[in-house]
């Protein structure tokens, strides 16, 4: 099990590992969009890794492209529908508000 952090309400959830960092927001009742039924193909998941990035997957090339196309992507960014959990380290997200 992973600890996740969802900022900004401070929620936090015990996930399994390889979930998706979706399905971890879900299962702590926070709110996010997600439109594409974790397809990676409308980007509005979007949401920044603030801490423990080592402990979610790499970024895959259908991930990247669509933030590749996405306003407001940094460093941290990935789509919470596409980062999965690896078990190494505890994670903390902040959830976007601004769309």
């Amino acid at each position: 099990m992973t600890t996740v952090t969802i900022m900004p309400s401070g929620k936090t959830v015990d996930a399994v590992v390889g979930s998706t960092l979706l399905a971890a927001i879900l299962a702590a009742d926070s709110k996010i969009q997600h439109n594409c039924d974790g397809k990676a193909t409308c980007g509005t998941c979007h949401i920044f890794v603030l801490e423990g990035r080592k402990g979610v997957s790499k970024i895959g090339r259908e991930e990247n492209e669509k933030l590749d196309s996405i306003v407001g992507v940094g460093s941290k960014s990935r789509l919470a529908c596409q980062a999965t959990l690896l078990g190494t380290e505890d994670v903390m997200l902040e959830v976007l508000s601004f769309r």
